[in-house]
């Protein structure tokens, strides 16, 4: 008897291939969820009854690209949870993750001792999570309505968004 496997997964080529359009998707789910003078604030939260304070930290702009990290900060501990960091493609209209959890930032992932199947996986994973959470923000009724500049961050919220050595107001 001949038994068929079929795998679950697509290969790595296909999801190389689609992956572009997955981050398309994260750029339009991204600027329904921001405002649009985004560039005036480099900390915003949006407040939205029944859902933790969700937190938006512009960590670099830059001509063509900026850098973000879009968290909750949740309980007395402060936790960060999800705690995603987002690089933006103005001119591509395309965004991605670069991480999705507390401990990262920007990290090394490419070189000659990693798969280019582990790279492409992990990318399509980080990214599939964060249009899902996207998506999840916007029907929760987070968007630019709810989305507020604070001129002067609490504490807290300096020392967790690493902006302890500025000056407090």
């Amino acid at each position: 008897m001949l038994t068929r496997v079929r795998n679950l997964y697509p290969p790595t080529r296909v999801l190389a291939r689609r992956l572009p359009e997955l981050h398309g998707n994260v750029f339009h789910a991204l600027n329904t969820l921001l405002p649009a003078d985004l560039a005036r604030s480099d900390t915003l939260v949006s407040r939205v009854a029944g859902s933790p304070d969700l937190y938006l930290q512009v960590m670099e702009r830059h001509n063509y690209t900026s850098f973000i990290r879009l968290t909750y900060v949740m309980g007395s501990e402060r936790q960060h949870n999800p705690n995603a960091h987002i690089r933006i493609y103005h001119d591509a209209r395309m965004a991605e993750a670069t991480a999705f959890s507390p401990g990262q930032g920007i990290h090394r992932l490419a070189g000659p001792e990693l798969p280019v199947h582990g790279l492409v996986t992990r990318a399509w994973r980080l990214n599939r999570a964060l249009l899902k959470w996207l998506d999840y923000l916007l029907a929760e009724g987070h968007g630019p309505d709810t989305m507020q500049a604070i001129d002067d961050a609490p504490e807290y919220l300096r020392y967790d968004f690493g902006m302890e050595d500025q000056p407090a107001g």
